[in-house]
């Protein structure tokens, strides 16, 4: 195991199934590298999907996380042989185990992750890939991707909290297709189903990706989460407790901000006239 050094800027650490740097901008660049293997989910990538995690939340100089696949594909979903064949014969406890890590990153942490987070799908999206997918804040997608829930093909439904994920995310008519057909969809149908915020040529994904993580680093760190954790919680909530809650959150964000975003840009707007809401985006610098 060598210490893994990305085009993007500075390493965080040493993993053998994920390359993770933070670049100039402030990009947390974290990559699933198994490229042999369409960067499927093995126990060790989850185990060490953690420790990457923890990397990126520590890192000062990282102030958005980009999760994407090494080659042609961001994830074929989880390891089949070493989930139903070799986790299986190490007994319950390295199944639960497992499972658990698996679970614990892909949306648990993911989900109301600290910083920002985009899912770039730069290919293959199948299976358990779509749960980090949705986990992530934000998505983008190639338009040549090709996503899919291929499980009842091989006679079993989506496993773990997949069927959840698409939920969320995709109109019930569309995911209800897409899981009992088995077939597949590219990227610009999933921008159309709302998987993806946005489907652009494979050739200017990265770029654009870059785009939306720079402006999301421009932002306060400590708005940007209170916005998010409160967008998520509310959906579920009835509007009374919603609206506790979200005031909640508005008093935390204040309280949090090292820089005073709230003062600041309504300063900006009310008493310098430097800032219109609505007619450009305000910037910390």
């Amino acid at each position: 195991m060598s210490e893994q050094v990305g085009a993007d800027g500075t390493p965080l650490g040493r993993w053998e199934t994920v390359l993770a740097a933070v670049d100039a901008d402030g990009i947390g660049w974290v990559t699933l590298n198994r490229p042999e293997k369409r960067n499927a989910m093995n126990p060790l990538l989850n185990a060490e999907m953690l420790s990457v995690l923890d990397a990126v939340e520590e890192a000062p100089s990282a102030r958005v996380l980009v999760l994407t696949g090494a080659g042609e594909s961001f994830s074929a979903g989880m390891d089949l042989k070493e989930y139903f064949r070799d986790v299986d014969a190490a007994g319950p406890a390295a199944r639960a185990r497992s499972r658990r890590d698996a679970n614990e990153w892909q949306y648990r942490r993911l989900m109301l992750f600290p910083k920002p987070t985009i899912a770039m799908v730069n290919g293959w999206c199948f299976g358990g890939a779509f749960t980090p997918l949705v986990a992530c804040d934000l998505a983008l997608a190639a338009t040549e991707a090709v996503f899919g829930l291929s499980e009842v093909n091989w006679g079993i439904p989506p496993g773990s909290v997949v069927s959840r994920a698409l939920a969320e995310t995709v109109p019930y008519r569309d995911a209800l297709y897409y899981i009992m057909t088995g077939r597949s969809f590219t990227g610009e149908e999933a921008a159309r189903m709302r998987l993806v915020n946005e489907a652009v040529p494979a050739t200017e994904l990265r770029e654009r990706t870059r785009e939306l993580a720079v402006h999301l680093a421009s932002l306060s760190p400590a708005v940007l989460h209170s916005a998010k954790v409160g967008f998520k919680r509310a959906r579920t909530m009835e509007w009374e407790v919603a609206e506790e809650y979200l005031y909640a959150k508005l008093d935390q964000s204040v309280a949090t901000d090292p820089e005073g975003s709230r003062e600041r840009g309504l300063s900006e707007f009310l008493d310098h006239k430097s800032f219109r809401p609505g007619l450009g985006a305000y910037r910390r610098d």
